[in-house]
């Protein structure tokens, strides 16, 4: 956060704060505790140039947390001020472009009407832009195509309602008028609509079935993770089975209940101990083609990507009332290592 602030005299006796990178530490002080009496108060006083509704906004999605440096760990909540010697830390994003532009990127078109379309992203896209991904992505690829979804729900980000990661492929649904868009919101927000994924994970035991209930927030230590937590964080319910057991890893599907970033990812990797392969965020890459052996590495070569893919979207459309249910295969490199274990499962097993 590029933010220049003139504390002057009066200030002195004020909570220490510090520019670090993009980000603003502040420092609970005496002072500070008589002061205020909410902490949602003292952010909009001390983060400068923010309103409180900006703050609040990041506070909600896990971008204003206790630093790593602070020497107190209290749970942080907008009503109440935390402890003298708390350390906070804001983490605000870099400025981005005020209106994403039209880009001719392919998009594989699943169903369109005068709504809504449903589209297959592949692995590698970003879905709107982010620091470090002004151009390319699913939003600009959804301006070309759409010339009058402009200004549908965010202007920087038209007609997403919700997203994948970069590495994720699978299906996607876009609004192309504000009705549909506040339609699809709320089915969203509610969980009313069906989702399911399919993953290569680590490991070759793991009951066939199961529920996975969790908090879940940013991580404290790196802002580009997710963790599971004890006491804080919003929920997440992660169901699954396992589809094809292999020697040292599984093809498993998950159905998702809630949608929080990296739910499932964190999920297997941190309660199942099943990273999902190639996630090289949650776990090691090289190790797992190593265990894997040679045959998957010729495969998987550079591969960047979790092999975790969106086969199904369902929902009921917001406008029309229609059921609409769009499943699609995984990418081809993820059906090569599926083929690829399936062949050696066959000749273990002499068929």
């Amino acid at each position: 956060m590029n933010t220049t602030t003139d504390t002057g005299p009066e200030s002195s006796q004020d909570s220490s704060f510090d520019i670090v990178d993009d980000s603003l530490k502040l420092t609970i002080t005496n002072e500070d505790r008589e002061a205020y009496k909410r902490l949602d108060q003292f952010l909009a006083e001390k983060a400068p140039g923010h309103s409180r509704t900006f703050l609040k906004n990041l506070f909600l999605k896990d971008q204003i947390v206790l630093s790593e440096d602070s020497p107190i760990q209290p749970k942080l909540e907008l009503k109440k001020m935390p402890p003298v010697g708390t350390i906070i830390e804001i983490l605000v994003p870099p400025m981005l472009p005020s209106v994403a532009e039209a880009e001719n990127i392919p998009l594989e078109i699943l169903y369109e009407d005068e709504h809504l379309v449903f589209v297959n992203k592949p692995a590698g896209l970003v879905t709107h832009p982010a620091p470090g991904n002004y151009t390319g992505t699913l939003v600009n690829a959804i301006l070309y195509h759409c010339k009058d979804i402009k200004g549908v729900g965010d202007q920087k980000r038209p007609g997403i309602v919700h997203r994948l990661d970069k590495g994720t492929s699978g299906v996607m649904v876009i609004a192309k008028t504000q009705a549909c868009h506040e339609g699809l919101v709320l089915l969203f927000s509610t969980h009313n609509i069906e989702r399911v994924y399919e993953a290569m994970v680590m490991k070759n035991r793991c009951q066939s079935f199961g529920n996975i209930e969790s908090l879940m927030a940013r991580d404290p230590h790196n802002r580009l993770k997710m963790k599971t937590s004890g006491t804080r964080g919003k929920k997440a319910i992660t169901h699954y089975k396992v589809l094809e057991i292999y020697d040292r890893h599984l093809h498993m599907e998950f159905k998702l209940e809630t949608g929080r970033t990296h739910q499932i990812r964190v999920h297997t990797s941190e309660l199942l101990k099943m990273p999902i392969i190639c996630d090289s965020t949650y776990s090691s890459r090289n190790e797992h083609l190593m265990k894997l052996g040679e045959d998957f590495k010729a495969i998987l070569g550079e591969y960047p990507y979790p092999l975790l893919h969106a086969k199904i979207l369902g929902l009921v459309h917001p406008i029309t009332g229609e059921n609409l249910r769009f499943e699609v295969p995984p990418p081809k490199i993820f059906q090569d290592v599926l083929n690829l274990s399936r062949n050696i499962l066959d000749e273990k097993r002499g068929t």
